[in-house]
């Protein structure tokens, strides 16, 4: 396993870690994803930890909390030997205080994660989303509290734009608070939106990808491809619409890609997928998710290898669009280029 710092911070992360949306899984989108129980996660946390995955990603959210439950008994008795990553601010109840990002909201919901996973801090604390009802200086003013109480270790956001991450990094120098480290994002081969600002934003100030849905909300499996219906067992058929959108035929024209380089490598085509994001600049660690041994096993073959350069530009190719505005003159412009060296791998 590879390890590598998240961000710019001494926290060392591999380069593939778990997801854990399936524990517990209970609801119309958690429930299609899994529903592992407390045996089946000791088992998956068995063989993550033998193949040097470390790190295990979770939220409040996640079925009403029970994959933090779960998780919790999972690595009980082993906590040592472990990162754990959650996140807060989505709605969990109804009640006016019951989503965002208030001073109150953030020290109940630490203090309801601490309880669910049955520890006594957590090491990657993120925010689920950006709460524009409340002030950024309270936010990270309870954050800073929360660090400096020992109950979280670092901290970061998710699902954020690049104007909130920048106004909050600014705010935590100008008053010396506790600052992100992680942004955990979408990014996959049939979305690259990542790239455009967060990517250069993240190379800049320090904040290393936690990527969520690498193979793109289930597309990248393998078993959709050009001329075929989606497969009768793929939770796509209840969970599409909740997850990030891609167009058909860019669908299919990075699936013919994959599935020609996985036939050069003899790998699958989510080994490939899971294998170019990481070689991309600013990804920490990958989330990988499975409802199965058989499917962590498959995943976790996605490193000890390395795709060639001729390999990875076949793929990129494939998965390129055009940019959107301000970014498309740097791409098609010498004058403007220049103005736009590439990030360092």
């Amino acid at each position: 396993m590879d390890y590598r710092n998240l961000g710019r911070s001494g926290l060392k992360v591999p380069v593939l870690s778990f997801g854990a949306g399936t524990f517990g899984g209970s609801g119309p989108l958690f429930g299609a994803w899994g529903n592992t129980d407390i045996d089946e996660a000791k088992r998956l946390v068995d063989i993550c930890l033998d193949a040097g995955v470390t790190l295990f990603d979770t939220a409040d959210v996640y079925s009403n909390g029970a994959s933090e439950e779960v998780l919790g008994a999972a690595i009980k008795g082993r906590r040592d030997a472990v990162l754990i990553s959650t996140k807060a601010s989505l709605p969990t109840g109804d009640g006016p205080n019951d989503w965002g990002s208030s001073r109150r909201r953030l020290i109940r919901s630490v203090e309801a994660a601490l309880k669910r996973l049955g520890t006594d801090h957590i090491d990657i604390f993120q925010l689920h989303a950006f709460d524009a009802s409340t002030p950024v200086e309270e936010v990270l003013s309870t954050l800073d509290d929360l660090v400096r109480a020992g109950k979280l270790r670092y901290i970061g956001v998710s699902n954020f734009s690049g104007w909130q991450i920048m106004k909050s990094l600014a705010l935590s120098e100008k008053h010396g608070w506790s600052r992100y480290v992680a942004n955990q994002v979408y990014y996959s081969l049939i979305g690259r939106d990542y790239e455009w600002d967060l990517m250069p934003l993240g190379h800049d100030q320090g904040l290393g990808a936690l990527v969520w849905s690498p193979l793109g909300w289930g597309r990248l499996t393998g078993k959709i491809s050009r001329g075929k219906p989606l497969p009768e067992g793929s939770r796509l058929h209840e969970t599409a619409n909740f997850g990030p959108p891609v167009e058909e035929e860019h669908l299919y024209r990075v699936v013919d890609a994959l599935q020609d380089v996985a036939q050069e490598t003899e790998k699958t085509v989510p080994q490939v997928a899971l294998n170019w994001l990481t070689q991309r600049p600013t990804v920490s660690s990958v989330i990988i998710g499975a409802r199965n041994e058989e499917q962590l096993r498959q995943n976790l073959g996605a490193i000890g290898w390395s795709l060639t350069a001729a390999q990875i530009a076949t793929l990129d190719a494939a998965s390129a669009v055009t940019a959107p505005y301000p970014h498309f003159p740097y791409r098609r412009q010498e004058g403007f280029a220049r103005l736009d060296p590439p990030l360092a791998g």
